[in-house]
């Protein structure tokens, strides 16, 4: 599976811990950026290349984002066709992200998680199948309604 992953400096040396991680597991993982620690660079621009790339191909692809709160990262992917980006703070929201709402980009807040949470959240979002059943894939055949009626 190829990973895309992004962050901006609030959530840079997480990208880094997790890219270390996901490389040890066997993921394929590109990195969009920044490739440095700049204090000075804006979460909307990696969030829109990573989102745009999950977009092209959201059923074999997944991605990452990090920044202070989650909560920018987040709103900028959702803009995207077929991105279901979900913020997560623990290992339970990341079980149903996947579970029940066919996430495919992982919105984390560096704020407010440590490695080893952030670590344990990706691991099971990974391991997490959707789900399948009726009520779950009604829910995401909706959202694809509203994503064409634009």
């Amino acid at each position: 599976m190829l990973i895309y992953i992004g962050a901006d400096h609030k959530g840079f040396d997480l990208k880094e811990a997790l890219k270390e991680n996901l490389g040890s597991l066997g993921y394929e993982v590109n990195d969009v950026g920044n490739d440095h620690f700049d204090e000075e660079d804006d979460y909307p621009d990696f969030a829109a290349r990573v989102a745009e790339k999950i977009s092209e191909e959201p059923f074999s692809r997944k991605g990452i984002l990090i920044c202070g709160s989650g909560i920018g990262v987040d709103i900028v992917a959702n803009k995207f066709d077929r991105v279901r980006s979900s913020l997560v703070f623990n290992s339970e929201q990341a079980y149903s992200a996947r579970h029940d709402d066919d996430a495919n980009v992982l919105s984390l807040p560096a704020d407010f998680v440590s490695r080893e949470e952030a670590v344990k959240i990706l691991d099971i979002w990974l391991q997490t199948p959707f789900s399948e059943k009726g009520n779950h894939k009604k829910r995401i055949e909706k959202i694809r309604d509203i994503e064409s009626n634009k």
